[in-house]
C-alpha cells in the first residue's frame, strides 16, 4: 500500500528488492583503516557505434558512442564533486571516527550541492572535493527531503562553480543510453561508466547491507551502467549531458542493476532551497495504490494506469483531512491519471511528479470518478514538519 504524505509503501505482493545504499564507508577504528566491501558491477563496452546528432548550426553530424561519452564527461565532470564525511560513534574503547565517501552534483554557481541523504546522514563533518582537487571544508548541510533520499549542501564563499544542467526525467525511455559519473570506491574520483535505462518506476527497499534499518524508495530509474560504492549522489546523464537521475543504490549480489532517483523528483525542493527557504517538500495529502493490470483486477477497476486513492491498514480513507487534495475536492476511490498533463505511471509516480513542484504551486489533476473523467486544480502545501 503506497501512502502519501508519508513515505509511500509498496502494494500487496510486490516483491521488495534489498539493496545496498551505495555510500562507501572507510573505517578508521583504533587507528586501522578498513575499506567496506560491496558488490558492484562492471560493464565492458568495446563496440563503437555511430549515430547522427544535430550540431549547433542545425546540420547532421555523425558521431561515435565514444565521442558522445567523452563529450559528456568533459562537459559534466567539473559539476561532479566528491563528498567526504566524518561520523563519530561511541565504542567500548571510546569515541571512534569513521570516514565515508559519496558524490554530489553542483546545482548552482554559488555552491549548492545535491546529494543523497544517506551520504551525509549522522555526519559530524562534511568536506567537498572538486574535480580539480580543490577541497572545501566550510560546508553546511542545508537540509534533507522528508520523503526522499535527497539532501542539499552549501559551500560557503564560492561564486563561480559550474552548475550541471538538469534534464526532464519524465521523458526518459527504456533502452536509452545513459552515463554515470561518481567517486567510485571513494578513491577513483569522477569515474565514468555507461549503459542504458533498463526499467522505470521501480519500487525498492534500500539498506546498507549491515542488516540494519532500510527505507522504501519508489519510482526509481533502473540502469545497467556500472554504479559502484561511493557513487551515491552522483549524476545519471543522458547523451546531451543533462542530469536525468541521481544514483542512489545498487542491487546486492547482482551485476548491472543500479537505481537512480528521477531528477524531476528533486526539483521542487531545489526550488525552495535556491529561494532561501530551506528544504520544503510539496505534498498532495493522499494515500494511494499505484495501478497495474493486476491491481485494477483486484479492485474491479476498468482503468489500469494511474494512482487509486484508497485508505490503508491504519486509515479508513485515502484523502488526508484538510490536506491540499481534500480542499480541492478529491475523494476516496478516485483514480488520478494525470498530473499537469503527465501520465501517472508511464511518466512517473505521484510522488516524483509532485516532487517537481514547490509548496504554493498549483497543479492540475485529471481524475476518473465513477467512470467519468474530471479535472481539478490543487494548490500544494508544505509537507508537515511533525
Amino acid at each position: 500500500m503506497m501512502k502519501e504524505p508519508k513515505r509511500p509503501g509498496l502494494f500487496g505482493t510486490i516483491r521488495r528488492i534489498i539493496l545496498l545504499l551505495i555510500i562507501l564507508g572507510i573505517g578508521a577504528l583504533i587507528g586501522i583503516g578498513a575499506l567496506l566491501a560491496y558488490n558492484y558491477s562492471h560493464t565492458n563496452r568495446s563496440a563503437v557505434t555511430t549515430r547522427q546528432t544535430l550540431s549547433d548550426d542545425g546540420n547532421l553530424v555523425k558521431t561515435s558512442q565514444e565521442d558522445v561519452i567523452t563529450s559528456v564527461a568533459d562537459k559534466v565532470s567539473p559539476s561532479v564533486v566528491s563528498i567526504v564525511t566524518d561520523v563519530t560513534t561511541q565504542t567500548i574503547f571510546g569515541a571512534a571516527t569513521q570516514q565515508a565517501a559519496g558524490t554530489g552534483i553542483v546545482v548552482s554557481k554559488d555552491g549548492y550541492i545535491l546529494t543523497n541523504r544517506h551520504v551525509i546522514s549522522s555526519a559530524s563533518k562534511v568536506q567537498v572535493v572538486m574535480a580539480d582537487g580543490t577541497t572545501h571544508e566550510d560546508v553546511q548541510v542545508v537540509g534533507t527531503d522528508p520523503l526522499n533520499d535527497v539532501a542539499f549542501l552549501k559551500i560557503d564563499g564560492v561564486s563561480d562553480l559550474r552548475a550541471a544542467t538538469l534534464g526532464d526525467s519524465s521523458t526518459v525511455r527504456i533502452g536509452q543510453e545513459v552515463i554515470a559519473i561518481g567517486n567510485s570506491l571513494g578513491q577513483y574520483q569522477n569515474t565514468v561508466t555507461s549503459g542504458i535505462i533498463s526499467g522505470k518506476g521501480r519500487p525498492v527497499s534500500a539498506g546498507d547491507g549491515s542488516g540494519g534499518s532500510t527505507e522504501s524508495l519508489t519510482d526509481l530509474l533502473q540502469t545497467d551502467a556500472a554504479i559502484n560504492p561511493g557513487n551515491s549522489g552522483g549524476p545519471l546523464l543522458n547523451v546531451s549531458g543533462q542530469v536525468i537521475g541521481m544514483n542512489t543504490a545498487v542491487a546486492a549480489n547482482a551485476q548491472g542493476i543500479g537505481f537512480a532517483i528521477p531528477i524531476n523528483a528533486t526539483k521542487g525542493t531545489l526550488k525552495s532551497v535556491l529561494a532561501g527557504k530551506g528544504v520544503q517538500r510539496a505534498y498532495l495529502g493522499l494515500r494511494y495504490v499505484p495501478l497495474t493490470a493486476a491491481v485494477a483486477k483486484q479492485y474491479n477497476l476498468s482503468v489500469t494506469e494511474g494512482a487509486y486513492v484508497v485508505g490503508g491498514e491504519n486509515s479508513a480513507t485515502g484523502v488526508v483531512s484538510e490536506g491540499p487534495a481534500d480542499k480541492a475536492g478529491v475523494k476516496d476511490k478516485d483514480i488520478i491519471t494525470k498530473i499537469n498533463g503527465l501520465t501517472v505511471g508511464r511518466q512517473g509516480g505521484v510522488s516524483s511528479l509532485i516532487g517537481e513542484y514547490a509548496p504554493g504551486d498549483t497543479v492540475e489533476l485529471v481524475i476518473v470518478r465513477d467512470g467519468r473523467e474530471l479535472t481539478t486544480k490543487v494548490t500544494l502545501a508544505a509537507y508537515p514538519s511533525d
